[in-house]
Order: C-alpha cells, then structure tokens, then sequence
C-alpha cells in the first residue's frame, strides 16, 4: 500500500460527545486498512482513552479547548495522534503507576495510571510529548497474514 499523503486529521471540541465521531473514524481507516475486528475494537478503546483524558484533565472545568486527532497510515500500519493545548502532566510518573498495575487486580489499580497501562496492553507503541498541552502517539503494525497486498 502506498502510504504517502495518507492521513487523516481533525480538530474536535473536548467533549465527550465528540469521542464516538473519533471512534467512528478509527473503525473506518482500520477497516480499509486490513486490521481484525479484534484489532479495531483494541485501538478503539485506547483512542477513546486518550481522548477522555483530553476532556478530563486537559483544560479548566468550565473552559472550552480542542482536541486535534491524527490517523496516518505507516508501512504495515497506523499512527494515531491525540494532542490537546491544555494542562500537560508527568507522563514518566504516570507509566511508573502504570507498570506497577501488571500483577494487581482492579480494585487495586489507582486512579491515574490504568488508562496508560490500557494504552499500552491494548496498543504496540505509545508516546507520549507533554510539552505545550500533552501529544499521545498511539501505533498498531499490521500482523503478517493481514497486511493488504
């Protein structure tokens, strides 16, 4: 697949409302790229995590700010970028806590790190640049047998 110039982005109000239209969008790229069903609803729940944290920590209660969403298609995948303008927070500190959740069970898992270890356990790569708001980089590869000739 040629992936040059195969990107898709846009800019939503940091609302919760505007999630699904994300999530409508990662089902439609996935699904033309050659992504399982299984693989889809993986990326569909760590994209609408980083979106929620978007809506949740990134800006005053009672403030209006954006989201800027960003799938691009990569050779034997898709890249997917969450970035915001508001608040950053210490993404070390945060995937600490988030290592620490492999062995506890869910009772035991703190709030402010399950949604990096979702991140993680759901997708391949996750990057995270809290510098001027925070950019969350989420990557799923293709396996072998689903990659589209």
């Amino acid at each position: 697949m040629n992936v040059d110039n195969r990107t898709v982005s846009m800019t939503l109000p940091a609302e919760a409302e505007f999630i699904d239209v994300v999530r409508l969008t990662l089902y439609g790229i996935c699904t033309k790229a050659g992504f399982t069903y299984e693989e889809i609803e993986d990326m569909k729940v760590a994209v609408a995590e980083a979106c929620n944290n978007v809506v949740v920590h990134a800006y005053e209660p009672g403030s209006s700010g954006t989201m800027e969403v960003r799938f691009e298609m990569i050779e034997h995948g898709l890249r997917i970028t969450v970035k915001d303008q508001g608040h950053s927070f210490n993404f070390p500190e945060k995937a600490m806590a988030a290592q620490s959740l492999h062995d506890k069970s869910l009772e035991e898992a703190q709030i402010g790190g399950l949604g990096i270890y979702l991140m993680q356990a759901l997708m391949d790569e996750v990057e995270v640049n809290s510098e001027g708001g925070t950019e969350v980089v989420l990557t799923k590869r293709l396996s072998k047998s689903e990659e589209m000739v």
